[in-house]
């Protein structure tokens, strides 16, 4: 597929894909959003993908936001369409049924950390800056901020930083629960694909599993959760890959995982 803002690179199992934008700080448009839904679509549909891991182009940002000049021109109609489809990606993303790791570059502002948070899991560099700074602008987060915020870092979290619009560093995202790691700039590469390539020689239907009865179920009360757990738990039973790894195990050698 070819993309305006987006550039695609597989390597082996991993794909990598980066908002390409840099002029723009990689800022999300329309355009952009609708891309990166064929993106992770395409991510979905393609079997030999089992790790997809989403980053911004240049060295100043991931994504410092969505594009305001675009937005200033929306009508009410328009901007609950720009933000339900900004929602859609958002849920794509969670729902992939593979895991996406972001890779946090720079500045993941506004749209930007809306995105991140979609991510399975989110890395950032010691440099990088998150926040939602729409109250700024007479806006509120419309990516779905509010929600997910408050799902990972709690109301007092959500509240502080949606009301004040400042950002944080990454030290204070992480022990926000909004990163799981923070490395030094020059290593993020590295230590990002290091991640990828063990979450790549996983099991896929059990990897799916964990996403989903932690995705879905964790949207439940908890013995909704419990049971979408024991039927995800169960379903894993079918699988080949269940078989050598348990096998493996007992042979005390290194499974060899095919996703059937």
């Amino acid at each position: 597929m070819s993309f305006e803002t987006l550039s695609i690179e597989d390597r082996g199992a991993i794909r990598v894909i980066t908002v390409n934008r840099p002029d723009k700080l990689n800022a999300l448009n329309e355009t952009t959003l609708s891309e990166l839904d064929a993106a992770f679509g395409a991510a979905a549909d393609t079997a030999a993908v089992r790790v997809v891991v989403l980053t911004g182009a240049g060295p100043k940002a991931f994504v410092a936001g969505a594009d305001i000049a675009q937005m200033t021109t929306l009508s009410p109609i328009q901007a609950r369409d720009f933000s339900r489809l900004g929602q859609g990606l958002m849920r794509r993303i969670e729902g992939l049924g593979k895991p996406v790791i972001a890779m946090v570059n720079g500045f993941a502002l506004g749209g930007g950390m809306e995105l991140a948070m979609a991510c399975h899991l989110r890395i950032a560099s010691d440099n990088a800056r998150l926040g939602q700074p729409e109250i700024n602008l007479g806006l509120i987060p419309g990516f779905g901020g509010t929600q997910r915020l408050l799902r990972l870092a709690g109301r007092s979290a959500a509240l502080e930083l949606c009301l004040l619009g400042q950002p944080i560093d990454a030290p204070r995202a992480l022990a926000l629960n909004l990163v799981n790691r923070v490395v030094p700039s020059a290593e993020l590469e590295a230590e990002t694909m290091k991640l990828a390539s063990q979450l790549a020689a996983a099991a896929p239907q059990a990897v799916r599993g964990i996403l989903d009865a932690i995705t879905i179920g964790g949207e439940a009360g908890l013995e909704a959760g419990l049971d979408y757990e024991s039927q995800c738990f169960a379903l894993a039973f079918s699988t080949d890959d269940m078989k050598e790894g348990t096998s493996a195990f007992l042979a005390r050698r290194k499974a060899e995982f095919t996703g059937r």
